[in-house]
């Protein structure tokens, strides 16, 4: 019998994390586009900044045909690594402010589900695209990351409007996330975290 889960967080209602859920206002609005195979995964971290957000929308799928319309004549960047990416930290110098209708827009899943969506929606991948800087850490300690400075979903969000809005503005969003770590962790028990994802081995 499955537990009973939060019709918001969707997490179980002993863990539920809406009571660490910030509702934060954003000068960007942020779109986040969801692979399906994200939606039931435990450690959904789109899903938190949406919540967290009151700009930010979440949106499911792999084909988003209503967004190139929706989204003509405004100024849209993809959060997506590229040749031609300027980091967000270059954005946030380059101009005195944020236009009115600055859009980010966050591919969500692993980075072959990502492109899948890029591929499925070419007008998304001619976007100009943003890229982090370097020398970020993930916090996401349940994931090995792809590689150097590789982020959650919500923790490149983050980033991104800390960069752009000011420095620690958006850090409260972290809280859920932090507390969904510790939960999983506690979940699985410390001694096999430690095995299987610090690669420690037990002492005799």
């Amino acid at each position: 019998m499955s537990r009973a889960r939060c019709p918001r967080c969707a997490r179980p209602l002993t863990h539920c994390l809406c009571p660490l859920i910030p509702h934060l206002s954003s000068h960007t609005r942020v779109l986040i586009l969801q692979h399906p195979d994200e939606t039931a995964h435990a450690l959904n971290t789109a899903r938190l900044a949406a919540l967290g957000l009151a700009n930010a929308e979440l949106r499911v799928g792999e084909h988003f045909p209503e967004l190139e319309s929706e989204l003509a004549g405004r100024e849209a960047w993809l959060l997506f690594p590229g040749e031609q990416a300027l980091t967000v930290e270059a954005l946030a110098a380059g101009g005195s402010g944020a236009p009115a209708e600055r859009l980010l827009i966050v591919p969500d899943g692993t980075w072959r589900k990502a492109r899948r969506i890029l591929h499925c929606n070419p007008w998304l991948a001619s976007l100009p695209r943003l890229s982090l800087g370097e020398g970020l850490v993930s916090r996401y300690r349940l994931r090995k990351a792809p590689g150097p400075g590789a982020l959650s979903t919500v923790e490149a969000i983050v980033h991104c409007l800390n960069t752009l809005e000011g420095a620690g503005r958006f850090d409260a969003l972290l809280l859920s996330f932090e507390a969904l770590i510790d939960a999983q962790i506690a979940a699985m028990g410390e001694a096999t975290y430690r095995r299987n994802h610090l690669g420690e081995t037990p002492a005799d």
